[in-house]
């Protein structure tokens, strides 16, 4: 018997604990809501005779999933999506690696993923989560969803789709774009001016709608010099900036911890950005497609 094996059904399950949790939030969305769904698995469990329980990871997988499932539908239909309002500075560990289908990389682009995912329909998100995230095989997450195993892998191809996009669809000059963006918000990180500056063009544009603008007032502004001070007073938020492609476009999806989600999408010539569309308006968001490109830049 392994260590993981013994103990109390109390000590079992807390080794667990935050695996369940990990999976729990990326579900929801909400770590409010991951919490009493891991603790109404608990319920469950305590509940249960766990010498009848012959795998009890796969059963927590389960009876937690299923919780989150019903989380999920009752949201859809209540029409209640965090819209990554709910996204904490640090995310539940979850692990690294797994199947080569797999969408999640560094926690920026995860953070992106979770806004994302709110986009998805219960059942999709279930699927997308328990195998490019978790690695649970197709015919553990048919059971959990009552679908046949092919069923449950179109259902996670779908969400994955949706939230990722198509690698090989990509443009050309994607690869150089997003490079660019890449140092645009590594300077911005810095709040360093002149490196801002250096992937603007001169006559650079920057349009930012009202949810978006500093005292929620749409603002224009032009040249390098302007837009990089604004830029450099963005650096906090710009912690929290992921690429992502903007109705195939080069862009950023902004998701601060208790803020709603903001969207930068670029314009770029050559090697310098000449616009920048800075987007919080929900309604205009939800009109976007929005993927996080796997890019190895």
């Amino acid at each position: 018997m392994s260590d993981n094996d013994s103990g109390s059904p109390a000590e079992r399950f807390e080794r667990r604990r935050g695996r369940l949790t990990a999976i729990a939030f990326r579900m929801l969305g909400a770590s409010g809501e991951a919490e009493d769904a891991v603790q109404e698995t608990w319920v469950r469990l305590s509940r249960t005779d766990i010498g009848e329980i012959r795998n009890l990871d796969g059963w927590l997988t389960t009876a937690l999933s299923r919780i989150c499932l019903d989380g999920l539908r009752a949201r859809e239909v209540k029409q209640e999506y965090p819209l990554g309002s709910f996204v904490p500075e640090v995310l539940p560990c979850a692990p690294v690696g797994g199947p080569e289908e797999r969408a999640v990389l560094t926690e920026d682009m995860e953070r992106a993923v979770l806004v994302l995912m709110h986009r998805l329909h219960p059942a999709e998100r279930v699927a997308f989560v328990l195998h490019d995230m978790f690695e649970v095989p197709f015919y553990e997450i048919a059971e959990i969803l009552d679908r046949s195993p092919n069923a449950a892998r179109l259902l996670a191809s779908k969400a994955r789709h949706r939230v990722v996009g198509e690698t090989d669809a990509l443009r050309p000059d994607t690869l150089r774009e997003h490079r660019i963006v890449r140092a645009f918000l590594a300077a911005v990180r810095a709040a360093d001016i002149e490196a801002v500056v250096r992937v603007l063009a001169a006559d650079i544009t920057v349009s930012a709608d009202a949810a978006a603008a500093p005292g929620s007032v749409a603002i224009t502004a032009e040249g390098t010099r302007i837009v990089a001070r604004l830029a450099a007073g963005f650096a906090q938020r710009v912690d929290f900036a992921a690429v992502v492609l903007v109705d195939g476009r080069p862009g950023a999806l902004v998701a601060p911890a208790g803020q709603a989600p903001t969207v930068l999408a670029f314009t770029i010539e050559g090697e310098k950005i000449t616009r920048v569309d800075v987007i919080g308006e929900p309604e205009t968001l939800a009109r976007l497609a929005l993927t996080v490109p796997e890019l190895s830049v």
